[in-house]
């Protein structure tokens, strides 16, 4: 649960611009509103990695360079921000000199969007991966200094999409609906190379704003200033969340930071705390609620929490292999189904003998014999390597042609069963074969001649186990001999 306890909000609120502010990681954006203008910095790339530069070369307008070790990203930001009413939104990006009049910074920038907060997504590893493109892009030059959505406020130049040497730094205007989350991100590929921060502005525009600038965005997302809850993937790069980023800036007297770890509203650990403790660093794989709490130079108290998930790649100790309906487990004997069941907290999609990956963890008609499923987080924290299982149960048909597929018929997987017998008849009801279950099968001979394409029928004897009863079974079913 987030909190914010601040006596003299007003104070920090009320001020037109913010405090200056930077995040290289997305997982770690800056929430934002529109009812001030936002005072930031590129200070460097980091060492995050939101796009693997050796996997994605371009996201949108965006790309990386000839060289190998070049990536998408230089001097970056990552900002959020939440509707907060349906309508229409854009951005001024303007960049300022460190000092004197010469800006050297040039921003390019990207928005991606619209999420799903209540979806459970990993919205960073969906634009970092390139599922999520970004729905309004721009890397264009010209001499204002001003990039972003809308209507350029020195020139006038409206909006419109991306085209290379245009020299139109804006893109159009969006339309939101309300809870709908939006990621921005900035970069500064003109930087000047000498260490100094460049400062930048993003100031909210667009008809929302015009009827509204509190509730055109959702303004208790700032509240939130460690960031939305993280998921990620264990082996992941730190995660360094930062207590500058809340409304009390700079003026801080104290901080603590405390990790309630199984996340049940118990805080057991004081990870630090001290006036300098202005950064905590999550580490793989450190799961948990973390919470800071900040004692102002005004002498109030500021708190927030994140939850942050890590992720393994999948194994099979991490599912149960449940068969709902074979010879062992059920008195349904055709058609087979299977349900893979998570054991702990697991967010996974399922692919069955190389098939297509489903959410569903239950699979129907499920052939018989050994099968193997894939499992994937869907977090992407990985795939498993094939899980094997095996269904007894009967092949509908078999072709006994020599060429080493389906030549024999059988019950797949029988040595499973408790004292089984197999009895093969003809159509008429002759007994055609009987034999024991630790051979190959029927061949599709009857005293040494190829017995023609048909239908066959069998019977299956065997005993089964029912609470602790053992139960004498009989199945009857035909398959088809295809020559």
């Amino acid at each position: 649960m987030r909190a914010l306890f601040c006596a003299i909000c007003c104070f920090f609120l009320s001020s037109s611009i913010a405090f200056s502010q930077n995040s290289p990681d997305c997982r770690t954006a800056i929430p934002v509103c529109a009812d001030m203008f936002v005072d930031a910095e590129s200070d460097g790339s980091g060492d995050i990695d939101d796009f693997d530069p050796m996997v994605i070369t371009q996201s949108g307008c965006l790309e990386k360079g000839s060289v190998a070790s070049a990536n998408i990203e230089n001097n970056t930001s990552w900002f959020v921000f939440r509707a907060g009413t349906d309508g229409q939104i854009g951005f001024d990006i303007q960049s300022f000199p460190v000092s004197g009049t010469v800006v050297t910074s040039e921003l390019d920038f990207a928005l991606y969007g619209p999420f799903d907060e209540t979806s459970g997504q990993n919205f960073c590893t969906l634009v970092g991966n390139g599922s999520a493109q970004p729905i309004r892009c721009n890397y264009e030059v010209n001499d204002t200094h001003h990039t972003g959505i809308g209507v350029n406020p020195v020139d006038g130049r409206v909006g419109a999409p991306f085209v290379v040497g245009s020299q139109n730094t804006y893109d159009e205007y969006i339309d939101v609906i309300a809870g709908e989350i939006y990621y921005l991100f900035i970069n500064n590929y003109n930087t000047n190379f000498n260490g100094d921060p460049e400062p930048f502005q993003i100031r909210f525009t667009g008809s929302s704003v015009d009827d509204d600038q509190n509730t055109a965005l959702d303004c208790t997302l700032r509240d939130e200033f460690l960031g939305l809850d993280i998921i990620a993937c264990e082996g992941d790069p730190d995660i360094v969340l930062s207590a500058l980023n809340s409304p009390a800036g700079p003026n801080i007297a104290n901080i603590t930071w405390e990790l309630d770890a199984d996340d049940d509203g118990t805080y057991e650990t004081v990870l630090a705390t001290g006036a300098g403790q202005t950064e905590w660093t999550v580490t793989s794989p450190n799961s948990g609620r973390y919470r800071v709490t900040i004692e102002t130079t005004f002498a109030t108290v500021i708190t927030d929490d994140i939850l942050i998930t890590f992720y393994p790649t999948p194994t099979p100790a991490d599912i149960d292999i449940v068969v709902l309906d074979d010879f062992v487990n059920s008195d349904q004997t055709d058609p087979y189904n299977v349900e893979f069941v998570p054991v702990g907290n697991g967010n996974y999609e399922y692919s069955l003998n190389g098939g297509d990956f489903q959410t569903d963890p239950i699979f129907l008609d499920v052939p018989p014999g050994m099968n193997s499923v894939v499992i994937n987080d869907v977090n992407g924290c990985g795939t498993s390597e094939p899980i094997d299982f095996l269904v007894v149960g009967y092949p509908k048909f078999f072709t006994p042609n020599g060429d080493t597929f389906h030549d024999f018929w059988n019950v797949e997987g029988v040595d499973q069963l408790d004292n089984p017998r197999i009895f093969i008849f003809d159509r008429f009801g002759k007994l055609i074969k009987e034999f024991p279950t630790n051979t190959a099968g029927w061949d599709g001979t009857f005293n040494g001649r190829d017995m023609p394409s048909s239908d066959y029928w069998f019977r299956l004897d065997y005993d089964r186990d029912d609470n602790g009863v053992v139960v004498a079974r009989s199945v009857r079913r035909h398959f088809s001999l295809v020559r």
